[in-house]
């Protein structure tokens, strides 16, 4: 399955992303939770009037609602409010409302009656685009200041309430202006909680992530040379101490491998100087076929120490990497191998340039093109260019490799042949050597059976 792209891979994105998502989670609840209340505030704000003065009517009227008290020391008012402009209305048949019906607040009016203790039988609502007239207030603020109304004029509500089988009392009252949109303050009050608490956090990461940045660069270059600098002690206290550890681990790693290379360049003299003895005594052997036998051993011990000595090496070359012309290189090596009568030829190629170490890359071809011609009879050797990397592929025409020994073959002292007969084959160190300097080149080396016939070995280098 493969990684949703957009979302980071460092641990601090991944923190922030974490966090801007929970505050973008807890702002959409807050959202929810201020429009409702924002909504209900609103709709008592709309129905309150009308069941206000419904509820004064209905108290002043002399055929009050069963069980309640009389109130002789209230006047009135019934008769007064039917002149008014808003005026309360009862009847004994079922108004007729016209309008846009408004059950979200035929719901509220009934909460609001039941909480007072009337039990409203039905409510009605309506909403229209009617202006209602202006209060007395308003009237005297605008011949007081000379200022016309402010904001848009609200529509009108009517409220009718069955309080009796076949007893109504109808109320009117403005609708209200509609409120004022807050989602820009929403958006602005996010925005600002976004910037409180995410900048402290990047500050934070900043100083967790430089020192971790350093400490995975180092690590990297160590793996690629084999050396690498010191990683300064820096940033919060957990990651000091990852930086110290590494520091102590890279230190002892590192007195190791020289002393390793102390180790390995002292038996590599010591071992020398005894070959180089048995080379001068066997000139003193008179047999001619046995002088050349004993030569060739000593050869081949030769080789078999060179190569071990190279692997156990590998990775902590000295020699520094530089541009270097791939085709060209490998056209000198073929010719080496042609003045020597060996049956090996290169295909026409561009120019191919690349930074690596010379001397390691021509030993990885020549390694190649042996193997080629010792079990495959003919090298065949090019140079191409694949998806933004050179290969250099090395083509014999042999029977090739079972597929499911081709991983084996790259692991030291492993021959194709079984028998340890030197003239068919060397120590099995060959490919190992290879793929270990294609690894400190961050190149890979392959093996693949051709469809004709034969294996072919290549080189892929960083291009």
């Amino acid at each position: 399955m493969k990684r949703f792209r957009l979302w980071p891979q460092s641990l601090v994105g991944q923190i922030i992303a974490l966090v801007a998502i929970a505050l973008f989670v807890a702002q959409s609840i807050n959202f929810v939770l201020l429009l409702q209340e924002r909504n209900r505030v609103q709709l008592t704000s709309q129905t309150a009037p009308a069941v206000f003065r419904i509820i004064n009517a209905l108290d002043n009227r002399p055929d009050r609602w069963p069980g309640r008290p009389n109130r002789p020391d209230r006047p009135d008012r019934a008769d007064r409010d039917r002149d008014g402009p808003r005026a309360v209305r009862f009847s004994t048949a079922r108004p007729v409302l016209t309008g846009k019906p408004r059950p979200d607040i035929e719901k509220r009016a009934e909460t609001m009656l039941s909480d007072i203790g009337l039990a409203a039988r039905s409510v009605v609502a309506v909403e229209d685009d009617r202006v209602m007239p202006l209060r007395r207030w308003e009237r005297i603020r605008m011949r007081t200041t000379g200022d016309g109304p402010r904001g848009p004029r609200a529509g009108r509500l009517v409220v009718a309430v069955e309080y009796e089988a076949g007893k109504w009392v109808t109320a009117e009252a403005r609708s209200g202006n509609p409120p004022a949109r807050f989602g820009g303050w929403l958006i602005g009050q996010t925005l600002i909680l976004y910037v409180i608490v995410l900048l402290p956090l990047l500050w934070v990461g900043s100083r967790l992530a430089r020192p971790l940045k350093q400490l995975t660069g180092s690590a990297q270059q160590f793996a690629r040379t084999g050396a690498a600098d010191a990683v300064d002690e820096r940033g919060p206290g957990d990651v000091r101490d990852l930086t110290m550890a590494f520091n102590a681990m890279r230190a002892r790693i590192i007195a190791m491998l020289d002393e390793k290379d102390r180790m390995l360049g002292a038996i590599g003299h010591d071992l020398r100087t005894p070959l180089a003895s048995l080379r001068v005594r066997t000139e003193s052997v008179e047999d001619d076929a046995e002088r050349a036998r004993m030569s060739e051993t000593i050869d081949e011990m030769n080789r078999m120490l060179e190569d071990i000595l190279s692997l156990a090496r590998a990775g902590r070359s000295t020699q520094a990497a530089q541009k270097v012309d791939l085709a060209a290189l490998s056209d000198a090596v073929v010719e080496d191998f042609i003045e020597l009568g060996s049956p090996v030829d290169l295909a026409d190629s561009d120019r191919a340039v690349a930074f690596v170490r010379p001397q390691q890359i021509r030993r990885a071809l020549r390694n190649l093109i042996e193997n080629a011609i010792v079990y495959g009879d003919r090298a065949h050797v090019s140079v191409l260019h694949e998806n933004g990397t050179i290969r250099i592929a090395v083509a014999d025409e042999g029977p090739g490799i079972a597929e499911d020994r081709m991983e084996e073959m790259l692991e030291p002292f492993t021959r194709l042949e079984g028998s340890r007969n030197r003239e068919t084959g060397g120590s099995g160190l060959g490919l190992a050597l290879v793929r270990a300097i294609m690894a400190e080149h961050q190149g890979e080396l392959r093996l693949a059976n051709r469809p004709e016939g034969g294996l072919e070995a290549s080189l892929v280098l960083p291009g």
